[in-house]
């Protein structure tokens, strides 16, 4: 049982010798008065720091942001080494503090120029920092007094940071194997004492600091097992900013930190707190601060995958990354009821920076700040607020998603209400074929695997593809690949289960051929969709993802894997009769696309041609009439009144050209064949049928022809 990782104990080891009094070479500038000095007043020359100056100031940056987020359970042992070594606090939480570390050091002064370099090492610091580890911290203590019957399970882990210049990867090498010697002698000697423990694992982290503008002469290295009880890795820093950056990024490594970068915050120039509910924009500028904390506060961001929406950036260094929240003006002094799911300590980056105090005064005056995620479009989401409790800035969590008080959403639900399509039956059936049941331990299995890693292994090949929504496969929305899914998933397959699989592939390549239409979803898409062709290349890729993902099991899945293949592969004429197919289809496309146009300028040329055509033919007509040559034409029909002429029913909505086709030559013909004589000589559209009778037998004939007696 870990009660106390590597983290609960850190031992800082500064140089203290005389060559850590040598110049870091990077010049700050003293003379900021550029703009109002006076003429003839000359300019402060630049200086630079020592290299013990560099080490000092970053390695109380490293504790002020451990002693912010973790202000008890954490400890520091400081300790600086040159003729001796000399222990600047303990272990008690009292001595806990950068105030105690400030006032040491200040106590210790910086290294002397003219000591004899030979009577300096860093060794002597390394042995007592092995001391001090062994050492029993209050919290140790407690524990090991709570539980006496198992104090063994209370274990003793640490943390050295050694500051120094080291001369070369030999000398580093040394000084591991000096700090090896002296763990293993340490253990033995707290084996036999009640107030010393034994030391499980010790990390040690090597920092060679040089000058700007030398090479180094030591080269970096990552991590390294030097024995059970020892790891070291190397780490060969520019003094200066170089330096300030490294350790800010092993106390995000060491202790599970991670950066927030609050952005667009509000700040007046001539004022030292945020008073932005009074300000104007015309009066303000935009700041941004950054925030280290732990990173348990950006966990929904990993789990969801929205780190992205967060807007993570890499920072100058490239190597670690600061997640981005914007400021949102508060509204109120008040403190609003969230629901928040976590609350945790934050520490600024660069705490003596005006923005970075701006803010805190701001927080520390009882205001609240809310934050939200970035986003080019859509509502803003506010994903975070930073408040102070006790004299403490707190990051804290809001919950953006659904509320765990509220009910369980549908599962035809997804994130925020929006309904998806989840494979719900597909899912049920999934769960039947995995249910785990009880089995004797009389039950012996051939491959000498427990019963849990079988049901492990067959729910890994199962979900090695299985796409949770319905539009985003089309294998498994068709009823002819049922059978191979079901076959290719086993963790054996016989011969034949390989032709069943075979059947399957070449019952997809005949539906191919005769061009059978697929499940393919279209939503989100305009139109009718991919083409014929498309989705079965869709189709194909799907199914060949599928089985390349159980093709390493067995030779029968690789051989299923190769008929694919095989099948995809088509022959020449094939492909050139797709091309022919897809050009077809795209000219059907066309006309589609600009058929009502075309259709309604085709009909109105039609209908102009055949009136021309007709009017020509009444001319010629009337030219043959009216030629003293012609014959005497035939007797025709009378034309009619406009009374006794009844127009047909003109039908109901637009003519067709067929209909104006049919009535046009059906008048055309009207007047050119010869009249019935019937019809010539009828009166009142009536004619009298059988009238030789009436000669002949001297009887009155009716109208309808009967002879009346």
């Amino acid at each position: 049982m870990k009660m106390f990782s590597v983290a609960h104990k850190t031992v800082f080891v500064v140089d203290h010798c005389p060559y850590m009094a040598e110049s870091s070479r990077q010049q700050v500038e003293c003379d900021v008065l550029t703009k109002s000095r006076a003429q003839g007043v000359i300019p402060l020359a630049p200086v630079s720091k020592s290299l013990w100056t560099c080490a000092v100031e970053c390695s109380m940056e490293y504790c002020r942001i451990l002693y912010d987020i973790y202000p008890k359970d954490k400890l520091v042992n400081y300790i600086v080494s040159d003729s001796e070594f000399h222990i600047l606090n303990s272990w008690r939480r009292e001595d806990q503090s950068t105030h105690e570390l400030m006032s040491a050091l200040a106590a210790v002064g910086p290294p002397n120029p003219r000591e004899d370099p030979e009577c300096c090492s860093i060794l002597h610091g390394l042995v007592a920092a092995v001391e001090s580890l062994c050492k029993i911290t209050e919290l140790q203590h407690e524990r090991r007094t709570a539980l006496m019957d198992t104090a063994e399970r209370v274990a003793n882990r640490g943390r050295i940071i050694c500051l120094t210049n080291a001369k070369s990867d030999t000398h580093v090498r040394m000084l591991e194997d000096c700090i090896q010697e002296t763990i293993l002698d340490q253990n033995k000697m707290a084996a036999g004492s009640d107030r010393l423990m034994s030391i499980q694992q010790c990390e040690l982290v090597l920092v060679h600091i040089y000058p700007q503008g030398e090479d180094t002469l030591v080269s970096d290295r990552p991590k390294k097992e030097i024995s059970p009880l020892l790891t070291s890795e190397v780490h060969s820093v520019r003094a200066g900013r170089h330096l300030a950056t490294k350790l800010n990024i092993l106390v995000q490594q060491h202790f599970d930190l991670t950066s927030t970068t609050i952005t667009n915050i509000p700040m007046k120039p001539t004022l030292n707190v945020c008073e932005q509910e009074e300000q104007h924009a015309n009066t303000s500028a935009n700041y941004d601060v950054e925030l280290l904390h732990h990173r348990d506060a950006h966990l929904e961001f990993f789990k969801s995958g929205d780190l992205h929406m967060a807007g993570t950036s890499t920072r100058e260094n490239g190597l670690k990354e600061t997640v981005t929240l914007k400021w949102c003006t508060p509204r109120t002094n008040t403190i609003e009821l969230h629901y928040c799911t976590g609350a945790y300590r934050i520490s600024p980056t660069d705490v003596n920076s005006r923005p970075s105090s701006c803010l805190t005064n701001f927080l520390l005056n009882g205001r609240s700040v809310l934050l939200e995620q970035p986003r080019k479009s859509g509502s803003k989401v506010i994903s975070h607020m930073l408040s102070s409790h006790g004299g403490e800035i707190f990051l804290h969590v809001l919950n953006s998603n659904r509320s765990t008080l509220e009910d369980p959403p549908s599962i035809s639900e997804g994130c925020g209400g929006r309904v998806t399509d989840y494979r719900i039956t597909d899912f049920g059936e999934f769960m039947r074929e995995n249910r785990l049941t009880p089995v004797s331990e009389s039950t012996h299995d051939p491959s000498g695997k427990l019963p849990a890693e079988r049901a492990k292994a067959q729910l890994e090949r199962h979900t090695r593809y299985w796409p949770m929504i319905i539009s985003q496969t089309t294998i498994f929305n068709m009823q002819a690949v049922v059978p191979l899914a079901n076959l290719i998933v086993k963790e054996t397959l016989t011969e034949e289960d390989v032709l069943t699989c075979q059947k399957t592939v070449y019952n997809l390549v005949d539906m191919e051929r005769k061009n059978d239409p697929l499940p393919i979803s279209t939503v989100g898409s305009r139109g009718k969709g991919p083409k014929r062709d498309e989705q079965y290349r869709i189709m194909w890729n799907e199914l060949e993802t599928l089985v390349k993902t159980h093709a390493g099991a067995t030779d029968r899945h690789q051989r299923v894997l190769d008929c694919i293949i095989a099948c995809r592969s088509k022959p020449p004429e094939e492909e050139e009769r797709k091309k022919r197919g897809r050009k077809r289809e795209e000219r059907e496309d066309r006309t589609e696309k600009n058929g009502n146009k075309e259709t309604d300028d085709k009909s109105w040329q039609e209908s102009e041609r055949l009136k021309g055509l007709l009017d020509k033919e009444d001319q010629e007509s009337e030219v043959i009439k009216d030629s003293p040559d012609s014959p005497e034409p035939l007797n025709k029909k009378p034309r009619l009144t406009t009374e006794e002429v009844q127009p047909p029913e003109r039908a109901k909505g637009p003519v067709s050209l067929l209909t104006m086709w049919t009535n046009r030559i059906t008048a055309a013909n009207s007047r050119k064949h010869q009249e019935f004589v019937g019809r010539a000589s009828s009166v009142n559209n009536k004619f009298e049928l059988y009238q030789h009778l009436k000669d002949e037998n001297g009887m009155d004939v009716h109208e309808n022809g009967k002879a009346s007696r």
